[in-house]
């Protein structure tokens, strides 16, 4: 289809390419100009504004920036929360919380949005009691006033008890009521203001003021004191979030039961106080046990001990009655060993019967072979036998030969051997002054006197002393080969002679 050219008459809706019209000074802007435009309005106009609404998708980024959303039942508002700002927040957002949102509006053009910039966050209504609740509540644990290992148990059966209230209201009422039903017992009631100015500092002063009673004084001092209070709203129970308040009940040297508002109603008066009752009945329920469940208990416990007393003699009666019964009787027992004596006696009869017959039997024997005949014949062959036996000279002579020449043997070895023997070859014994034998010449150096003993004397000595010149010996003469050949031919004399 062919396209029909392009004609200046045409609309602008119709131009293909933007053309700039005579006398026209609207100019196109960019994106981001008109972004920053917007921006500086919207600043401008609302540059500080308070919201009120609910808290919707909280987040808190890596960097510390919180980004959430507010919303009501129409609309929605995002919002960020910078780093700085965040954490002085004195409460943790979260969904679903109304809060009171003051800051500055402005635009995000990376998104085509406008949000809220939120310098501080409060929470709305009740909400901002309740924040304040929980910083004190988180303040006053961190010092410790909280700590569970500091709570003390009550007394199991306290003799006076103290209570600190209206005395015009119907908690009072409630509470000696009760104790009338379960134990009654001497109540000291300390008047205060529990609502409004004031209330506060008459609450802690009570509690100081039995804290302060000395044991034995004129006023009993309370076993056990009860902070008490009706029900009410946050405002009405204010005064028993007071740090005052707070403070004396965790100082007080008594245990003390906080029992203040109802059962859903928290104070911090109950995270203080040694143990927290819902109602000031359940704290006078808490206070005193009951004294007729005492009464049965205390007659449980007589009765289990006279149970406890009797029932080890009623079963070892049992246990005896039952052993009797499994025992035998006493000639059942010995009925066996009684018949096992018999049938012993009667072996020992045949035995001892046996035997003497046998003894009987070997004297026969004996006195038979003890007859003269039989002791004649006896000899004759004993005589017959010596007559028989010839002594050889040769078999004593032998011996004693042999014998001798071993004796003689070892006299010539003893004679060979005496130290005295070497003398007749030429040698000489050295000794000393004592007599004894010197065979280390450092031995006979240190002598004043020598001994030298020859085959055929002794002769005394004396030595020379270091210094003197030595004295010259002769060569021993050299034997002639004559001499040399008949000592060869000589041999060597016999040991044995």
């Amino acid at each position: 289809m062919a396209r029909a050219p392009f004609s200046r008459s045409q609309s602008t809706e119709d131009r293909l390419v933007a053309a700039t019209r005579a006398g026209d000074n609207a100019q196109a802007l960019s994106i981001t100009e008109i972004s920053q435009a917007l921006k500086r309005t919207v600043e401008d106009r609302f540059g500080h504004v308070r919201l009120r609404g609910e808290l919707s998708g909280v987040k808190r980024a890596a960097s510390g920036h919180l980004y959430c959303a507010l919303k009501d039942d129409k609309a929605v508002l995002d919002g960020v929360m910078w780093r700085g700002n965040a954490q002085r927040l004195a409460f943790a957002p979260e969904d679903g919380l109304e809060v009171i949102a003051t800051g500055k509006l402005t635009t995000y053009a990376g998104r085509s949005k406008y949000q809220i910039v939120i310098d501080s966050l409060e929470i709305a209504g009740e909400g901002a009691l309740l924040a304040l609740l929980e910083k004190t509540r988180a303040r006053l644990a961190q010092e410790g006033l909280f700590d569970e290992g500091a709570k003390r148990p009550l007394p199991f059966l306290p003799r006076v008890i103290g209570v600190v209230t209206s005395p015009t209201g119907s908690v009072i009422r409630d509470i000696l009521h009760r104790l009338a039903d379960r134990f009654p017992s001497h109540v000291i009631v300390w008047p205060v203001l529990v609502q409004g100015q004031g209330a506060a500092e008459q609450v802690a002063r009570a509690v100081r003021g039995f804290s302060g009673l000395e044991a034995g004084g004129p006023v009993a001092r309370p076993d056990v004191v009860i902070v008490a209070r009706g029900g009410g709203s946050i405002e009405d129970l204010w005064s028993f979030n007071e740090e005052i308040v707070v403070r004396a009940i965790a100082e007080c040297t008594i245990p003390v039961i906080s029992a203040v508002g109802h059962e859903t109603d928290t104070t911090l008066a109950d995270f203080a106080a040694d143990r927290r009752a819902p109602t000031p009945t359940a704290a006078a329920e808490m206070a005193v046990p009951v004294r007729v469940d005492l009464a049965a208990t205390l007659a449980d416990f007589a009765a289990r001990q006279r149970r406890s007393v009797h029932r080890p003699v009623e079963l070892g009666r049992e246990r005896l009655e039952a052993r009797v019964r499994r025992m035998p009787r006493p000639e059942t027992v010995l009925q066996a060993q009684a018949q096992r004596l018999d049938d012993l006696a009667e072996r020992l009869r045949r035995g001892l019967t046996l035997r003497a017959g046998q003894g009987r039997e070997q004297l026969a024997g004996a006195a038979a072979r003890l007859s003269p005949s039989v002791l004649r014949r006896a000899q004759r062959e004993a005589e017959r036998r010596l007559q028989a036996a010839r002594l050889a000279p040769a078999l004593v002579e032998r011996p004693l030969d042999d014998a001798r020449g071993r004796l003689s043997a070892l006299a010539r070895l003893v004679s060979q051997l005496h130290p005295e023997k070497p003398l007749e070859r030429g040698y000489a014994i050295v000794r000393g002054a004592d007599g004894r034998a010197l065979t280390r010449q450092t031995q006979a150096a240190g002598e004043a006197r020598l001994a030298l003993q020859f085959s055929d004397g002794v002769l005394d000595v004396a030595p020379l002393s270091p210094d003197a010149p030595p004295a010259t010996r002769p060569a021993p003469p050299k034997p002639s080969k004559k001499a040399r050949t008949s000592r060869a031919g000589a041999g060597q004399e016999d040991l044995f002679g």
